[in-house]
């Protein structure tokens, strides 16, 4: 593995990070190695979508529509997944 370093950190952005790692019991070398591997892996994201930038296939739905139709989808399942709780309950 390769060690980083940063220099000329200010001691409110250190203090800052420090406490952000105690509340998620880390210690900050493991609370900055997190950020830096999210860091590492967004851009991996971002390349792959960059990708797609001005393709033409896929879907030509509307944003809005497109979470109109997810909204009902998923109000449609939690229906039927209250439908299966009672009926698992019922005795006969």
């Amino acid at each position: 593995m390769v060690a980083l370093q940063i220099r000329d950190v200010p001691e409110d952005v250190r203090q800052t990070l420090a406490e952000r790692a105690r509340a998620r019991g880390q210690s900050l070398q493991a609370f900055l190695l997190s950020l830096v591997e999210d860091e590492a892996r967004r851009s991996a994201n971002l390349a792959l979508l960059d990708r797609f930038v001005g393709r033409e296939d896929g879907s030509r739905l509307s944003v809005s529509v497109a979470t109109d139709a997810l909204d009902r989808a998923r109000a449609e399942r939690d229906v039927e997944v209250a439908g299966r709780r009672t009926s698992v309950g019922d005795p006969g």
